[in-house]
């Protein structure tokens, strides 16, 4: 049933239509949070096609923030966006836990990344021998919406 909304809030999609944007995208906002405050960062990703998103952390700050929101949460929610000239958008919110993959799954995140990410080759070749800087997010929720895209 369409409302007078429809135009700004969409049309929910579908598992199947949400992972359409996951793999089509290669980047949104990771959103974390310490207890206290929030801290969201745009980061490119790699989407395995079974509810498995990869992160490579590069980059250096003075404050490691990223580092330390991750050890901090738990869970976490990532955001991709896309909004075509004509007006039309897709949004998804991926929502589960999180945690630092072991050099033994990075050939899984590697696969995931070169087939998705944006920029894949500046994150391929990241050296995670000893500390690996590498997230995943379980996908234990998948919501999205749309309007004029399908």
């Amino acid at each position: 049933m369409a409302t007078d909304f429809q135009p700004i809030q969409g049309a929910r999609m579908d598992d199947s239509a949400i992972d359409r944007l996951l793999e089509e995208r290669g980047y949104g906002v990771l959103s974390m949070a310490d207890g206290e405050r929030a801290y969201g960062i745009p980061l490119s990703f790699g989407y395995d096609g079974d509810d498995r998103l990869y992160f490579v952390f590069v980059g250096y700050s003075e404050q490691w923030k990223k580092m330390i929101y991750a050890d901090e949460s738990a869970a976490v929610s990532f955001l991709v966006l896309d909004v075509d000239a004509d007006g039309g958008w897709r949004s998804a919110i991926v929502s589960g836990p999180f945690e630092r993959i072991s050099a033994d799954e990075w050939d899984a995140a590697r696969e995931a990344m070169a087939d998705n990410a944006f920029r894949p080759e500046l994150l391929t070749e990241v050296d995670i021998r000893e500390h690996p800087q590498v997230w995943v997010l379980d996908a234990e929720e998948k919501t999205g919406r749309a309007v004029g895209t399908e």
